[in-house]
């Protein structure tokens, strides 16, 4: 049986101690979280972390910070489980900032090492960050026709006014008691979905609408892959015509390379890609809104096109080529330009009627 948070962390504690007691040099193993020890199982259409393992001993220069960080944020974790409490990533980062006695060298500089160190302890000790008590930031939205227990409110998510119902960074708790609507649609702009949600397109079409505002936070892919699993719910992608946009989709869809391990609660292998996709480009006349792509921009579309779960797509392989010959990319909001309500009154509906999808 798995251990809960709180056990994990003390059996990481008390094999460093044993380690300590044998006369031995005291370390942590920790796999490796890079694409070398990532691979693409076609069966699952997933992405799936290697046994590739990286071992940080205490007496070792190259790697004492890192694994002076990884207890400190143990540490941190079993005093908020232990206190029925959950801290923010930046609350965390502070927590472990402060010099080490004797010395000038802070135990972390930045929160990218609190982040990191945290999901090291994910892998080392198989519970999410949320089950260590540690939450990120609030970033997403959703309205739909959906009725949810959180911890004893019931929640409509059709009626909570222009914001909707903001989204928790953990979704494990929360119970569905009333789903009617028949698919969700996810989109990367806020903005747009302001735009749906102002013109109800989530009441007329009898759908979900989630949002975050750029990349999609670990509590939005979880909520998505829930409603996915557990309701039977299609997941459709809108995102930007761009390599950033395609992206997300494939995060969602098949899983990200740092978080390889969580692909199982987080991926959805059935999601398929909406738009803008540069068939739309061509159908909307949108050549006149484009962006010129930038080096960036290109040196990501080449890497993206290589990467397994696509290069062996001819349909993704067609867009990236579009993409290329267009030398351009294009924002969601270009389809304003048809009308402010022209992506909620034809844009969509005509696409999901058409099932014009990219798989």
């Amino acid at each position: 049986m798995k251990n809960d948070p709180k056990n994990s962390l003390i059996e990481l504690g008390d094999k460093l101690v044993n380690d300590i007691e044998k006369g031995k040099n005291p370390n942590i193993e920790v796999a490796v979280r890079a694409l070398s020890n990532v691979s693409f199982d076609k069966k699952t259409k997933m992405l799936s972390l290697g046994e590739k393992k990286a071992t940080r001993e205490f007496f070792n220069v190259g790697h004492i910070k890192k694994f002076v960080q990884t207890l400190e944020a143990a540490k941190i974790s079993k005093n908020l489980i232990e206190s029925a409490k959950h801290a923010s990533l930046r609350d965390v980062f502070y927590m472990a900032k402060r010099s080490i006695p004797g010395t000038r060298i802070n135990i972390v500089d930045d929160q990218a090492e609190t982040d990191n160190a945290i999901e090291d302890l994910e892998l080392i000790t198989g519970h999410s960050r949320e089950q260590l008590g540690m939450n990120a930031n609030k970033m997403g939205s959703v309205a739909g026709k959906v009725i949810i227990e959180d911890k004893g409110d019931t929640i409509d998510w059709g009626r909570l006014g222009s914001g909707g119902w903001s989204i928790p960074s953990n979704v494990e708790e929360i119970e569905f008691k009333k789903v009617t609507a028949k698919f969700v649609i996810y989109m990367e702009k806020a903005a747009v979905w302001e735009r749906l949600h102002e013109d109800k397109f989530w009441d007329k079409e009898n759908c979900i609408i989630i949002s975050s505002q750029g990349q999609t936070t670990r509590g939005i892919r979880r909520l998505l892959q829930r409603l996915h699993s557990e309701n039977n719910l299609p997941v459709y992608i809108l995102t930007d015509f761009d390599p950033y946009g395609i992206y997300i989709y494939s995060v969602i869809k098949f899983g990200s390379i740092s978080l390889a391990h969580m692909t199982e609660s987080m991926a959805i292998p059935d999601v398929k890609f909406l738009g803008i996709s540069a068939d739309d480009v061509v159908n909307y006349d949108l050549k006149k809104h484009f962006i010129n792509l930038k080096e960036v921009d290109i040196s990501r579309l080449k890497q993206m096109s290589e990467y397994d779960w696509f290069k062996n797509s001819k349909a993704w392989q067609r867009q990236f080529k579009m993409m290329k010959e267009f030398k351009a990319k294009l924002e969601i909001q270009a389809l304003s330009s048809r009308g402010i309500s022209f992506i909620s009154e034809k844009y969509l509906p005509e696409k999901i009627r058409k099932s014009e999808f990219i798989d």
